[in-house]
């Protein structure tokens, strides 16, 4: 009888520990229900917004909330010349977003009163299990600690840009020739491909490189490059690729 008891009371204590664990997660959302993506100030004053936007890669339904324009128009009508010049531009672009075909576009009339922006956004995306398109640093923090998701213009930058830039360094496998007769081919672990100069006696081996252009089309990115110097060489991809990356991250947390 006492084991009996003492098995029920496990299965109670499993039952109630995932009960628990559930509440505490995500909401599931239906993937065909459209989640409504929350602007805040700082995104619509980045000009990158728009062309993200025409793309249809933020998708489902933007919100704007009239605490955010408001917001934008103070800033408007500051004294700082520089985020007055932003915040007008932002304000165009809430006029624009209305007209991309990807998704519609609604101005929320919210009533601010004494909560701040942020917060008002935190509460919408909340209460609407939505997500939050912005570029502050800390409203994201924020966000992240209330389970909410957020789209970062500064993040998917980063994440889109091209791993090496021009002036950087490393070393690849060239395995073919190029359409020139000096040309030789290679590619990076992404699968992009590197045009060397001069490298068409070099199939084969591992060289090292430096990039000198980058080609980015809408159907991806080719890049070329030359024979490093041996005189010149150096281990230069932690300390420029990586580094940028760090330096990236670093900026964003004191902004």
């Amino acid at each position: 009888m006492e084991l009996f008891i003492l098995t029920i009371t496990l299965i109670i204590l499993a039952e109630t520990t995932i009960l628990v664990i559930k509440s505490r997660q995500k909401p599931f959302l239906n993937t065909n229900q459209k989640r409504k993506v929350y602007v805040d100030t700082s995104a619509l004053m980045d000009p990158r917004l728009l062309a993200v936007a025409q793309t249809g890669f933020i998708g489902d339904e933007i919100v704007i909330p009239r605490s955010v324009t408001r917001e934008l128009q103070l800033l408007a009508d500051g004294k700082d010349s520089e985020k007055r010049l932003r915040a007008r531009a932002g304000l165009d672009a809430v006029r624009e977003l209305e007209r991309v075909v990807y998704f519609n576009t609604t101005i929320l009339n919210d009533e601010l009163g004494r909560v701040q922006v942020d917060n008002r956004l935190i509460e919408l995306a909340n209460a609407n299990h939505g997500l939050i398109l912005t570029n502050d640093y800390n409203l994201q923090k924020v966000a992240e600690t209330e389970h909410i998701d957020v789209l970062n213009l500064n993040e998917l930058a980063l994440a889109m840009r091209a791993e090496y830039l021009p002036g950087e360094r490393t070393r690849v496998k060239v395995v073919s020739t190029g359409s020139n007769p000096h040309q030789g081919v290679a590619y990076l672990r992404d699968g992009t491909m590197v045009v060397i100069d001069n490298a068409s006696n070099k199939v084969s081996q591992e060289v090292e490189i430096e990039f000198v252009k980058l080609n980015q089309t809408a159907s991806g990115v080719m890049m070329f490059a030359r024979l490093a110097h041996p005189q010149t060489s150096r281990n230069s991809r932690g300390a420029t690729s990586e580094g940028r990356r760090q330096l990236f991250k670093k900026q964003k947390r004191n902004h």
